[in-house]
């Protein structure tokens, strides 16, 4: 399948007069509770020609794709992604640590990670995982419960917890979340990250109680402790001179 995704992106560059920078898998497949007929979430950055750069109106600065063989990508164009990055955007920064890496122009990757750790603001990052998990917790309450809910709800849940209490970004892959779950939820969710693995994405899951109430539990923790995080440090020089060095090369 890598070789199917590198021709792809292949054919995006050609197409789009870009240059991709950096591409990964996103989503289940990287978090590690992928179903059997999951898609492959290919989030990429890339950099267009300098006269992209030059011009005085706005360009589309967003390039996606969806195959019939499941391939579903997305991908920033570079001033975008810095300017997110500037606001410790989650999905960015889970980006550039994902554990499935496609392509990475090695330095570029290198620099964009530090650059995400000193641009990590504490506060942000739990306010975007608090917000996903209280999506999900509608349908986590109902009596019958797609996986995929519970596990979306899962991560971001473990993910605030992470950051309230270690005040760094969180682990990509959910199995390193995990030990920070009491013990009888992790029994509970490797059990349920089991049937997953079997299931096709429409599988219906009796509702788990002990799963719903830790999740209840957890946005409380998460959000009775949101205000005792920082924010991040504003880089904006550091961002720009990047920014100009990167489309130069």
């Amino acid at each position: 399948m890598k070789e199917k995704i590198l021709k792809k992106l292949k054919e995006i560059e050609i197409q789009k007069n870009v240059e991709i920078l950096f591409a990964v898998e996103s989503g289940s497949r990287a978090w590690g509770f992928a179903s059997p007929d999951s898609d492959y979430d290919i989030r990429f950055i890339y950099k267009h020609q300098q006269d992209y750069y030059l011009s005085l109106w706005e360009k589309p600065d967003v390039i996606e794709f969806m195959t019939e063989d499941d391939l579903d990508g997305s991908g920033w164009e570079l001033r975008k992604t810095l300017k997110l990055l500037a606001k410790s955007n989650a999905p960015l920064i889970e980006w550039l640590f994902s554990p499935v890496v496609y392509y990475a122009n090695e330095e570029f990757a290198k620099q964009m990670q530090e650059l995400a750790v000193d641009c990590f603001s504490p506060i942000a990052t739990l306010h975007h995982y608090l917000g996903t998990t209280k999506n999900f917790m509608e349908v986590c309450e109902m009596e019958e419960v797609k996986l995929k809910s519970y596990f979306y709800a899962l991560r971001t849940a473990l993910a605030g917890k992470w950051i309230i209490e270690n005040n760094t970004f969180p682990p990509v892959a959910f199995a390193d979340l995990l030990p920070i779950a009491p013990q009888n939820i992790q029994d509970k969710i490797i059990e349920l990250q089991n049937i997953k693995a079997s299931q096709g994405e429409k599988y219906l899951h009796p509702k788990e109680l002990l799963i719903t109430d830790f999740l209840l539990e957890t946005v409380k923790f998460n959000q009775e402790n949101a205000s005792k995080l920082k924010s991040g440090k504003k880089l904006s020089k550091d961002l720009d001179l990047f920014f100009l060095k990167i489309i130069n090369l």
